[in-house]
């Protein structure tokens, strides 16, 4: 009787440690997952970031030109912008023009 109990006793706790390690594998392959995810988002938000810090407005842009560049920027009329097309032997130039769409 002795013998059956420790060896019902041996059975159960080697299929409680098979059962835990596998709930403990299926957690860590989520964290795995997640992490990786995280640092995906991170990195996207960090360039997005930027992109906003840096290009968010034309003020923006004139503040950091004298915070960094002096006078070495000067602001341009944007009527004063040129397209020049070369095509087929043809040279033109346009006037820039921003369409909404």
């Amino acid at each position: 009787m002795k013998k059956f109990v420790l060896v019902l006793i041996i059975f159960f706790l080697v299929l409680s440690t098979a059962i835990i390690k596998n709930t403990t594998k299926k957690i860590e392959d989520e964290i795995f997952t997640m992490k990786e995810s995280i640092r995906v988002l991170n990195s996207e938000f960090e360039n997005i970031s930027l992109e906003y810090d840096y290009l968010s407005s034309a003020e923006r842009l004139l503040e950091y030109q004298s915070q960094y560049f002096e006078h070495e920027l000067i602001q341009k009329n944007i009527n004063d912008i040129k397209i020049y097309n070369i095509s087929k032997d043809i040279n033109k130039i346009q006037n820039f023009k921003i369409i909404k769409e």
